[in-house]
């Protein structure tokens, strides 16, 4: 394929591509996945050990682990672990796997398969979209069977998503947020969608702040 000229020498164009996408969804609605990470990252405890879904939010929320002790933390992310590999005291597992050309994460039959092997405490799944009845939705349906592998890998499930995802639907359901923990999302939630997943039966997790719009 064509190549990027670069001072390191030549590099695929693709990888470049790939790469700033990546980290041009990190900067969306930054504020926002920071709120998250910090209400997720409060509901861990030293000691437990986490499934942790590929993501830019889940990612903002590794970040905030780092001091923590004694975790053990699964994940189907390479740039998570690559965030947490020099951590002393968080154990720090990737689940195998195929990697996706259009992400840095693991999907497929090798994650599957590892998947029936484990028992989480928390699993922190990313959502492309939740509608108001509570269920969970990605862009992909080969991602959303891993994810609705991975919720049933795990005690307790919680799924991340800012607010701008809610009240919507994408191609795959993976799930319902009124069987697992909550939906942690930010404080922009409006209160028409925040009262239609209250009426559906799912808790939500935000910041200790009103509702932004009507």
């Amino acid at each position: 394929g064509r190549v990027l000229r670069t001072h390191g020498g030549a590099a695929a164009a693709e990888r470049v591509s790939f790469e700033f996408k990546f980290l041009e969804r990190a900067r969306e609605r930054q504020p926002a996945k920071e709120e998250i990470a910090r209400v997720a990252a409060a509901l861990v405890r030293d000691g437990q050990s986490l499934l942790v879904d590929s993501g830019t939010t889940t990612l903002a929320v590794a970040r905030r682990l780092k001091e923590r002790r004694d975790l053990t933390l699964i994940t189907s992310s390479l740039p998570i672990a690559s965030e947490l590999q020099f951590c002393d005291a968080i154990r720090v597992y990737l689940l195998g796997g195929q990697i996706r050309r259009s992400s840095p994460d693991l999907i497929g039959a090798f994650a599957e398969a590892n998947l029936e092997t484990i028992r989480a405490d928390l699993a922190f799944l990313g959502a492309d979209a939740v509608d108001e009845r509570g269920f969970a939705y990605n862009k992909s349906p080969e991602v959303a069977r891993m994810l609705a592998r991975m919720a049933t890998a795990a005690r307790e499930v919680f799924v991340l998503a800012d607010s701008a995802k809610i009240g919507r639907t994408e191609l795959a359901r993976f799930g319902s947020l009124r069987r697992w923990g909550g939906l942690v999302t930010d404080r922009n939630l409006s209160r028409k969608h925040a009262a239609a997943l209250r009426r559906a039966g799912v808790k939500l997790l935000q910041p200790r702040i009103h509702h932004a719009r009507p």
